[in-house]
């Protein structure tokens, strides 16, 4: 099936709208998919743990204790995934589990005070990386770019 291309204004400066006017929508997925791979690939180089070992503890220390079932839900993955996660990182000390209060058929997940010094030490190494790649790296133009992508990756990325 043929799609037309959307038609967006270009957002970036020092582009030129004439260049870009339209947007292949599809070249632009496969692109974006590409270049998202690689940098997550140069992050998880910089990780103590998995991905998504590291989503469960990021998403522990924003929201607190919370089920299986709603991290697995929040996570997008089976709970029979998330279940496995859980225990990898139990058996670490890096969460731990107990029953909930108002039904105990639930179990509760929350970090420990390792799984939280673990998860601060990692953000260090990974963001110390990434803020240096990014003020090294990228001129103030291209850092006000990225600054303003974030907004629209952010809201990609919950659709």
């Amino acid at each position: 099936m043929y799609r037309k291309p959307a038609q967006f204004p270009c957002p970036s400066p020092g582009y030129s709208l004439a260049v870009a006017s339209t947007v292949d929508t599809a070249h632009l997925a496969s692109e974006l998919r590409m270049v998202l791979g690689h940098l997550m690939r140069r992050l998880r180089a910089e990780h103590k743990f998995s991905l998504s070992q590291g989503a469960v503890l990021g998403r522990l220390d924003r929201q607190g204790t919370m089920s299986i079932g709603d991290l697995a839900v929040a996570e997008r993955v089976r709970p029979q995934s998330m279940a496995q996660t859980i225990g990898e990182m139990e058996s670490d000390g890096l969460i731990e589990r107990r029953p909930d209060p108002a039904d105990g058929r639930r179990m509760l997940v929350e970090l420990t005070a390792h799984g939280r010094r673990v998860l601060e030490e990692d953000r260090r190494n990974r963001e110390g990386w990434l803020a240096r790649a990014i003020a090294e790296q990228l001129s103030p133009d291209e850092q006000r770019v990225l600054n303003e992508a974030l907004a629209v990756l952010r809201h990609l990325s919950e659709s």
